[in-house]
Parts: structure tokens; sequence; C-alpha cells
């Protein structure tokens, strides 16, 4: 579909979500079509002025979706005590195919840059290669996360982890497509950039530096994928429901798992902030941030929803439900 014609057909539609409203199950609906229209848009027309349009609406209808609700201290408990990790536990099976779908891509990107090694330069451009092999021989490799001052380097990380985790979801309403090709770009981008510095004799100092914000933040991702493919499969294997009835339920579930997931990508973007860029740190403490972050990562996400899950608290949950 052109992109004028796909404007003509949704415009009006757009206009009425202008218009604020109340009702949740409105607000709800809402949220769904803007995905589905910012998806197709990002698949389509990636950067036109639409897309950039579409992304701003689906933040906006974000926003209205969940501002208006009070602030439940007991609320925000069982949410993260047990809603989250009771959700991932449902969705393990999809969480680990999506995990290791992006571990693959990790290892072909690592494999593609020892074969050829200008591949990086095709994935992160010349810019960026040229620019740390000069901090590379000026004796700083990792200068790249002390160019901006650290609260700068925080706020601007942080929106665009969101930004990234919202559109690695989005993109999950075209039959998972976007969403493993999301996958797939990071994956890729990640193994070619980390072989980089194994190739130059730094590998092991370029975990101990990048995995300090790296950990929670690709973790965080791969979840994003993980809620993303939970939409499309909801759409492509509907069940006994209508296909809308079917991503209505799933939807609520890929939120929810997609807003607990911010504040980690608040945590990875004040690492990168304000600790990565002290490269001078000891070993001891850079690799305990690093395996502490991980162990938390693996106990929250995979280890604690399974005890619930074994405590029966699963069943009670979808029994409410």
């Amino acid at each position: 579909m052109r992109e004028g014609k796909f404007i003509d057909k949704h415009v009006e539609r757009w206009k009425s979500y202008l218009e604020p409203t109340e009702d949740p199950d409105e607000q709800a609906d809402r949220f769904i079509h803007v995905i589905d229209d910012l998806s197709y848009s990002k698949t389509f027309y990636p950067k036109s002025k639409t897309t950039h349009f579409m992304n701003a609406m689906a933040a906006q209808q974000f926003q209205n979706l969940y501002r208006h609700k009070k602030l439940d201290f007991s609320r925000l408990y069982t949410f993260w005590k047990y809603e989250l990790p009771l959700l991932v536990a449902k969705y393990h099976t999809i969480y680990l195919f999506t995990f290791c779908f992006f571990l693959f891509f990790v290892v072909m990107g690592m494999v593609a840059n020892q074969v050829d090694p200008e591949f990086v330069r095709s994935i992160l451009g010349d810019g960026y290669v040229d620019m740390t092999e000069e901090n590379i021989q000026k004796g700083d490799p990792f200068g790249v996360y002390k160019e901006q001052n650290e609260f700068g380097m925080f706020v601007n990380i942080a929106a665009h982890n969101i930004q990234v985790s919202l559109m690695v979801f989005a993109t999950g309403m075209i039959a998972c497509l976007g969403t493993l090709y999301m996958l797939f770009e990071n994956g890729i981008m990640l193994g070619s950039f980390q072989h980089m510095f194994f190739a130059k004799g730094l590998g092991w100092q370029s975990v101990l530096v990048i995995w300090i914000h790296g950990t929670l933040e690709i973790s965080s991702i791969v979840l994003a994928g993980t809620a993303g493919i939970i939409l499309g499969n909801s759409f492509l294997f509907p069940g006994t429901f209508t296909r809308l009835e079917s991503l209505r339920n799933s939807a609520k579930d890929a939120v929810k798992i997609l807003v607990g997931l911010i504040p980690f990508f608040i945590l990875a973007a004040f690492f990168e902030g304000f600790v990565t860029r002290h490269t001078e740190m000891p070993i001891w403490l850079s690799a305990t941030i690093l395996l502490l972050s991980a162990a938390f990562m693996i106990w929250y996400f995979i280890f604690y929803p399974l005890v619930l899950k074994r405590n029966g608290l699963l069943l009670q949950t979808q029994t409410r439900k």
C-alpha cells in the first residue's frame, strides 16, 4: 500500500484519538490499533514522517493508558512480587525461544566478523568503528562512554532503550516478523561489536566494562521481544477466540511485561551514564556489578517464577482472571 493511501485510510481514526477518553476499554483499544498501525508503518515506511508521527502517538496512548491510575503501593507490591514473575512464567517457553533466537544471531555476528573483519563496519558504520580504533590507539578503548556528561547520557540512553523496547514489542503485531527481525538485527550488531574488541585483544576487558550496563539492557530487550511474540502469536493462533479477542487478551499480558521492564531499562541507563565510564575501576568491582546484575535477572525472571508456579500461585492467578 502506498503511504498516501495508508494515511488516507486511517487519518480520521487518528484524529479521533486526539480527543481524550476516560473509558479504560476505549483506551486499550486505541493503544492496540495505534501499535498495529505503527508496526505497519515501521515495516513499509521506516524513515518517513508518518512513522515518526505514529511513534509519538503510540507513546501518547501508552501514557493515557496508565497516567490516570492511582498510585497504590500495595498494588505495586503485588505486581512486582507476584504478577510480573507469574506472567513471565506463563510465557517461559516463548522467552526461551526468544533468548535462543537472539543468542544464535549474536554468535552469527561474531562468526561473520571473524570471517570478514570489515563486517562490523557494515553494521555499526565507519564513523563509529574509526572512533573506536582511535580511542584504542589513545589507550582509552571505551572512551565513547565518557564523551557526554553523566546525567545527559543517562537520560538519552534511558529514552533510547525504552523506545527500542517499544519498537521490538510493537512490531510483533506483524505476525511476529517485525520482532524477529529486530532481534536478528540487534543480535548481529551485538555479536559483531563484541568480536571487534576480542579481535584486538580487548575481549575480556570489554566484557568487564560494557556488560556492567549490558547485562540488564540486553536481557530486557530480549524480554521485550518475548512480549512482541506474545502479541504476534495471539493473532496467528487465536484458538477458540476471534483474532481481535485473542489479541486484546494477550495484549494485556504483553503490555504488563513491557511496563515491568521500564525500571530495568532505567537502571541499565544509570549504569551506562554514571558507572561504565569509570573504566579504571578495579576488576573485582566491575565483575561484582556484572555478576550481581546477571544473578538477579536469572533469579527474578527464571527461578523465582518457577518457584511461584510450583507453589500453585500461577493456577490461582489464572483462576481469578
